[in-house]
């Protein structure tokens, strides 16, 4: 079986020098949203374009998958969920991400990525991250976001913020205690694998903290 390190060279990042192309990651509760808003709102004050995408979603077709992912009631076979969210990713990044990001105006945010894909099918259910990066390893998949900011909180966080929105549950946030705790597990390995791209940032913080890091961290790239 190829190492994690040598699957991991299958992926290149975003072109440079065009417009910006970042992802937000997270557990549930991590505050993913809330900063999406907030940054967006900074971006156009900037004098950015910026469109950001959920999911599984963000196209006509994608949006068909999370219907069907999200309201699912029974077992869904991991790979089967894997192979789902691929095909929605591939299909966002031809129809939306990667047309927008040839202009240097242009920001891009997703929330959610395939390290997303890595926590939840690779890890949580169990499917192995092996499986995961070689199901990516083609054009458009293997393109990578200039930054991806991992907002990481605990369980007992993730559980508190969850019971306060008191929402119904879907598919994935109906899984159980320790579902959630190898959700940690796989995107702290997805931070180890690309260190490089992966901003690890204290979810726990206040807003106001955590987004001054997010800024803080886009201006030091460059470009904005």
């Amino acid at each position: 079986m190829e190492s994690l390190e040598t699957l991991k060279n299958f992926f290149t990042p975003a072109p440079s020098g065009a417009g910006l192309f970042l992802s937000f990651e997270g557990i549930e509760g991590s505050g993913k949203s809330t900063q999406i808003e907030l940054l967006k709102s900074w971006l156009l004050q900037e004098g950015h374009q910026v469109s950001s995408f959920r999911e599984p979603g963000g196209t006509a077709f994608g949006e068909k998958l999370r219907e069907a992912m999200l309201g699912a009631t029974g077992n869904v076979d991991q790979l089967a969920q894997a192979y789902l969210f691929a095909s929605s990713r591939a299909q966002l990044l031809s129809e939306n991400v990667l047309p927008r990001i040839k202009d240097k105006k242009q920001v891009v945010i997703l929330d959610r990525y395939f390290d997303s894909t890595i926590a939840y099918q690779g890890i949580a259910f169990g499917l192995g991250v092996d499986k995961v990066l070689k199901i990516h390893q083609f054009p458009p998949l293997n393109i990578t976001p200039h930054i991806s900011f991992y907002l990481r909180i605990d369980l007992e966080t993730s559980m508190e913020r969850q019971e306060k929105r008191g929402n119904d549950k879907d598919f994935f946030e109906s899984q159980k205690a320790d579902f959630y705790q190898k959700l940690i597990e796989g995107y702290d390995l997805a931070a180890k694998l690309f260190p490089e791209r992966i901003s690890i940032i204290d979810g726990a913080q206040s807003v106001e903290r955590i987004q001054e890091e997010i800024r803080n961290k886009i201006q030091q790239r460059g470009g904005i």
